[in-house]
Formats: C-alpha cells, structure tokens, sequence
C-alpha cells in the first residue's frame, strides 16, 4: 500500500498535520484505534462548525458520524494536495449541505449552550454579553449555509481563504465574495435586531 502523500510544497507542515496524515495512513490500514483516537479529536471541533450550519444538533452529530465514516472506509482517496484536516471538513460541509437539502425544515433555532461566550463575573456584563450572543446566533442562523460556512470556518475554525476554498470547493475569490456579503447581511441583522430590541 503506498503511503498517504504529504501536503504539497506551500503548507506548513505542523505537528499536527504530520500527527493527522500518521494516523489517516493508519486507518486505511484498518487500525481502529487510531481511526477511535482521531474521531475523538475531531467530533469536538467538527460539531462546532457543523451545529452552526445545520442549527440543529441532531443534524449535525449525523453528518459528524457520517463524515467520520467516510473517513473510515474511503481515507485512501486523501490525495496530499491539502491538510488532512481541510479534506475532513470538506467532507462535513458536503454532506451537510446535502443533509440540508433533504431537511429543508432545519429552521432559525438558535445554538444550544455549548457555544457559551465567556463572561466576567459582572452580571451586567454577563446579561449583555447573554443579549449579544442571542443577537449573534440570530443573525448567523439568518445566513446562507454558504455564507454562514465561511464566516465559521474563518472565526471559529482559524481556516485561511484558500483552505475555506479547500473545503467548500469553489475558488479563493469567490470565498472572499461570500465572506464580504456575509458581513453585509450580518452587519445589517445586527442592526435591525438591535433597532428591533431598542
């Protein structure tokens, strides 16, 4: 069996990307364990964006099982050409788009409490921060899965521009054409909704 090809030259090679492609190869050997130790390692962060593109948890803890499935059974079509990393989460966010398309009801419910901001022991500024993040999960729920992916995968998941476009499969600029009517539509949101509650 060939080895799973390293990230092309112009990624930075980390820890963690050679700790990833080590363990993908692996899995496509059948090493359970591994494939246990990376499913733990991914469902925390996989559920954040997921839970944010789907809004429904039960959504997203099926497309997290699915996408961690595919993993299992087709990681030898890793090709090298981004970090493991970007692959996997390409992979969640197609099969949450799909899962979207099937469950056209999934509706405007806001995020559950494991996306808790953290807050100063002021309950004012708890109570404000509370407001805040009701204003925010409001408006992100209020996006577009494409517009809504981008600005999660940017601010929560620290992707650059080109992973994004690794993962959503369009081109870097057109990343950058969603990520700039997301702000517009966000800044917008938050302003009626601030006028709204005023």
């Amino acid at each position: 069996m060939d080895p799973i090809p390293a990230p092309e030259s112009g990624l930075a090679e980390s820890t963690e990307d050679a700790r990833d492609v080590a363990a993908l190869e692996a899995v496509v050997r059948g090493s359970r364990a591994d494939f246990d130790q990376m499913y733990r390692r991914y469902y925390p962060r996989l559920m954040d964006f997921l839970i944010r593109v789907v809004n429904r948890r039960d959504l997203a803890e099926e497309v997290v099982n699915d996408t961690m499935y595919t993993v299992w059974t087709s990681g030898s079509a890793f090709a090298g050409r981004s970090k493991v990393s970007t692959w996997i989460f390409g992979i969640a966010y197609r099969k949450a788009l799909k899962r979207l398309l099937r469950n056209r009801h999934a509706g405007l419910e806001s995020l559950d409490d494991t996306h808790e901001l953290v807050a100063e022991e002021n309950p004012l500024h708890e109570a404000d921060l509370a407001q805040l993040k009701s204003a925010l999960n409001t408006a992100l729920a209020r996006l577009s899965p494409a517009h809504r992916s981008v600005v999660e995968l940017t601010y929560l998941l620290d992707y650059s521009y080109e992973e994004i476009a690794d993962i959503v499969g369009c081109p870097v600029n057109t990343v950058k054409t969603r990520m700039f009517h997301a702000r517009a539509h966000l800044r917008r949101l938050l302003g009626a909704l601030a006028s709204a509650r005023g």
